[in-house]
């Protein structure tokens, strides 16, 4: 992924992305993708490792114990209109956080796959697993059949914040007043984003000048 220096993210906004936006494309070395949700354990490795299954009904999985892999992480993104600028001439963007993710798939035991689905769960709907009449012991179980988890130790992690902060503060400015009053919720999302971002880089910047 092409990443001019001012668009890389620093390592703990790349995991924070994937925490956020965990619904992955995962492609291999053939081109061939799946789209799957991944948890990302930070502390297991340098980079941190991701856990995901794949439907047994889908053949992707049989392919790739063993081989690389890259997972795409699409974080909010949306339209940028020149009109928004105070500089001009000015064109047309599209403003993007994006985070691939690489590494060496293998294949998890059945332990190993009840505690990664466990995780995903944990993720996103907690009190599903103390719901016993939704999801029992025996019922998981019985899932495992119909699915095969696999886990990514990372290698690499490149994040890319291409949000418009190499331009002036008036610029800026427009362009979070843009897509704040936009009527496209992706839009108000990425001007969320892009303030969040910006703090967290002045916030990091100021403790690293202490």
């Amino acid at each position: 992924m092409t990443r001019p220096r001012d668009t890389r993210m620093p390592l703990a906004q790349a995991q924070a992305l994937i925490d956020a936006h965990g619904f992955a494309s995962l492609v291999d070395d053939s081109l061939q993708a799946s789209h799957l949700p991944l948890v990302l354990a930070r502390d297991e490795g340098d980079l941190g490792t991701l856990y995901g299954h794949f439907a047994r009904a889908n053949p992707h999985w049989q392919a790739l114990e063993g081989r690389r892999v890259l997972a795409i992480f699409q974080g909010p993104h949306s339209y940028v209109s020149p009109r928004w600028y105070a500089a001009r001439p000015a064109v047309p963007t599209w403003n993007h956080a994006t985070v691939h993710a690489g590494g060496t798939l293998e294949r998890l035991d059945d332990a190993a796959t009840l505690t990664a689905l466990d995780a995903l769960v944990a993720k996103y709907e907690p009190e599903l697993l103390d719901e016993p009449d939704i999801m029992s012991p025996a019922y998981r179980q019985r899932l495992l059949k119909g699915v095969v988890g696999f886990r990514i130790r990372l290698d690499e992690l490149q994040g890319k914040a291409k949000l418009g902060l190499n331009r002036s503060r008036e610029d800026q400015a427009g362009v979070l007043t843009g897509l704040a009053d936009s009527a496209d919720p992706l839009a108000r999302q990425l001007g969320r984003y892009t303030e969040r971002y910006a703090k967290t880089l002045i916030e990091t910047e100021s403790e690293n000048d202490h």
